[in-house]
């Protein structure tokens, strides 16, 4: 019954999902409002699909119905309720159903955001484009990525449960679903360039529209990203957070481009300019998820994050070449018609900073495509395997983020057009003499290395900058009786609470680095040693028998807090090490493992030990990044009432008598109206 349920919502998505695709087009070539209508109500034959499809796995995973290849395969009768639950994304077939009932809701939230105009061309032809991809995701769970497909002969008494990895941590029922949130999310920004390269709808409005929905996705896969690291940190025992692991590397360059094109689409409102590079940007973050979506699915790297072979391979390296050829192609169709109105007047601009901090964020993308697909190319042409680690990506990458750092800590000061030194000075003076303060804090404290020391500075002065803007804006907000919480709503202000969070998360990452150090220790029940400053004791060690596991589990005391590192044995499986992990704010975490013990926990045990100071940090400044993104999303006072521009409008803000004055981040500014440039009062 599972099996049919789940076979009859793939099947109705699937034809929802194309017959909008086809009606949508044959209306607008027609020109028929009522046939564009009627194909865009296919979404709620979509919606339908995929939560019926999804009912039926889950119903199928919580009832253990072993007559399902993929239950079968991912779930077994002893696996805890929460991963019963979380199992229809633990592999292959389930993401790929977890991502179709993403890119549903976005769709339907599309749909009904746009209900009112969607006989318009622009929205219209964007409803193609989402609907188009859902045929494809649908396309694939009817064909090579199935999961309902069934056992041959009779279905057996019990199933292999899921991977051990995917069971030892509750971040398996948020992880993997933000992350697809951020993925799935930068479809609806994407569509909408396709339509405007499509129906020639240039201007800035679409840029207006689809602001939100880009950074809330950016929100969500930046959040994704950190709990990545957190669950690698807390879940995989090898005491770090990041290794550029080609799965890693998968999630960060569509992160990297997004951010890019968050920054610089602020150019494209306020001044017009840069219409090819954002474009760019966007069809560049589109076609990265869907890369990322090959490097995870296809079965062409090995990584404790890829799922396993799989014949999804040319199916989705097609799909990405297909996105890129479809944007390269219109971007030159349109090249003529995409020429900017202006240029840059100085680079000493905040225009002019946004555009190098642009270019390097595309040069840090760049250098870790390189490094993330290179071995596949040369394992490709002469069979040789190859790997390219650690060194190289933090050799290339380590100025580029100084370089960015020292962009953030400049930009939000700089006004647009051009900037004096005079204003420069004014401005730079307190976070320049922050930055000061930080370093002789830190040299007096005993820190050495110019590494560390310069990106502490850094963020000293970058965190100075965005506070400073803060200050100003909520006393801004303060004086005209909005409230001082406006102070921190709005894309320029929850942008500055991004930058804090960016600054702890480098002060984290510097820290760690720099400063971590690795050793082993053994000991006795009973007995006590100290490492790098820490008291560690080890109490006892005792055997635990769950019913999907077994293994070891030590009682350690550090510095006065007890924590509890253990060895899991999974059916089938070698052991998996679980860190106990002893954090502070500002001594650091000490992470310990149990590298071994004697069977039954009696006797010496020997220690793997980790002292790294300020991690915490680098979860503290991510999810901080979160929360700055959702606060840009809300609507800024200045910018409420605002209506999308016409084909070929250039916003720019105005004061009453139609002079240009700053935009939102320059407090020091009078407050001022939005209006197309142009227009009349």
């Amino acid at each position: 019954m599972n099996a049919l349920l789940g076979q009859i919502g793939v099947a109705l998505g699937l034809v929802s999902a194309a017959g909008g695709t086809i009606g949508l087009l044959i209306g607008l070539l027609r020109r028929s409002d009522a046939l564009i209508r009627a194909a865009s109500r296919a979404i709620f034959g979509l919606v339908a699909g995929v939560l019926l499809a999804v009912f039926a796995m889950e119903h199928a995973l919580l009832t253990h119905d072993f007559s399902l290849s993929y239950v079968a395969n991912n779930n077994a009768r002893q696996t805890p309720l929460l991963y019963d639950i979380t199992g229809m994304w633990s592999a292959l077939q389930g993401s790929i159903l977890l991502w179709a009932l993403i890119l549903t809701g976005y769709l339907a939230a599309m749909y009904r955001r746009f209900r009112h105009r969607v006989t318009d061309r622009l929205f219209a032809t964007a409803g193609l484009v989402g609907m188009a991809i859902a045929t494809y995701f649908f396309g694939l769970m009817a064909g090579p990525a199935n999961p309902f497909l069934t056992v041959a002969g009779h279905p057996v008494s019990n199933g292999l449960g899921p991977n051990p990895l995917l069971q030892d941590n509750p971040l398996i029922a948020v992880h993997p679903v933000f992350l697809y949130l951020g993925y799935v999310g930068f479809t609806v920004p994407f569509a909408f360039a396709i339509a405007a390269l499509v129906t020639g709808r240039l201007g800035e409005g679409w840029l207006v529209e689809t602001r939100r929905w880009t950074v809330t996705a950016w929100a969500f896969l930046t959040v994704g990203i950190v709990m990545g690291a957190w669950w690698s940190y807390q879940v995989l025992g090898w005491g770090g957070f990041w290794a550029w692991d080609p799965v890693e590397n998968a999630a960060l360059l569509p992160w990297l481009c997004a951010t890019a094109y968050l920054h610089s689409v602020m150019v494209q409102e306020r001044r017009g300019l840069l219409r090819v590079w954002n474009l760019s940007l966007l069809i560049a973050t589109y076609s990265l998820t869907i890369l990322g979506t090959f490097l995870t699915r296809s079965g062409v790297i090995v990584s404790v994050h890829a799922f396993s072979d799989s014949g999804l391979g040319p199916v989705l390296i097609a799909f990405f070449g297909l996105v890129v050829a479809a944007g390269v192609g219109l971007i030159a169709w349109r090249g003529d018609r995409l020429h900017s109105p202006g240029s840059i007047d100085s680079p000493v601009s905040r225009e002019g900073a946004f555009l190098v901090n642009n270019l390097l964020f595309a040069a840090f993308a760049l250098v870790v495509l390189i490094g993330t697909v290179f071995p596949l190319f040369v394992q490709a042409l002469s069979h040789q395997t190859i790997s390219v680690g650690a060194p190289y990506f933090d050799a290339v990458t380590g100025p580029i983020g100084f370089a960015l750092l020292f962009f953030m800590a400049v930009a939000p000061v700089l006004p647009w057009r051009s900037a004096s030194a005079e204003l420069l000075r004014h401005r730079l003076a307190i976070p320049a003499w922050l930055g000061v303060l930080v370093v002789v804090a830190c040299v007096a404290g005993g820190v050495r290395g110019l590494t560390p020391l310069a990106a502490f500075g850094l963020a000293g002065v970058a965190a100075g900058s965005a506070l400073r803007q803060l200050v100003l804006a909520t006393i801004s907000a303060h004086r005209s009786g909005a409230g001082a919480w406006r102070g921190i709503v709005g894309r320029a202000n929850g942008g500055m609470v991004v930058h804090l969070g960016v600054v702890m998360v480098a002060c984290g990452l510097a820290a760690a680095t720099s400063f971590g150090h690795r050793s082993t220790v053994t000991l006795r029940p009973g007995h006590t040693a100290v490492v790098e400053g820490h008291t560690i004791s080890f109490l006892s060690a005792r055997h635990f028998t769950h019913p999907n596991d077994n293994g070891v589990v030590a009682a350690v005391v550090v510095d006065g807090d007890r924590i509890h590192p253990a060895i899991s044995n999974f059916p089938g499986q070698e052991g998996i090490g679980t860190p106990g992990i002893d954090s502070s704010f500002f001594s650091g975490d000490l992470y310990v493992t149990i590298d071994a013990a004697p069977p039954g926990g009696r006797g010496p045990v020997t220690f793997g030990i980790v002292a790294q100071p300020m991690v915490m940090w680098l979860w503290i400044g991510g999810f901080t990044i979160g929360i700055g993104a959702l606060l840009a999303a809300v609507p800024g006072r200045r910018r409420r009432g605002t209506e999308p521009a016409s084909a070929g409008t250039v916003w720019s803000r105005r004061s009453p008598a139609g002079r240009p004055i700053a935009p939102e981040a320059e407090v020091e500014s009078a407050p001022g109206v939005v209006l197309p440039v142009g227009s009349q009062r």
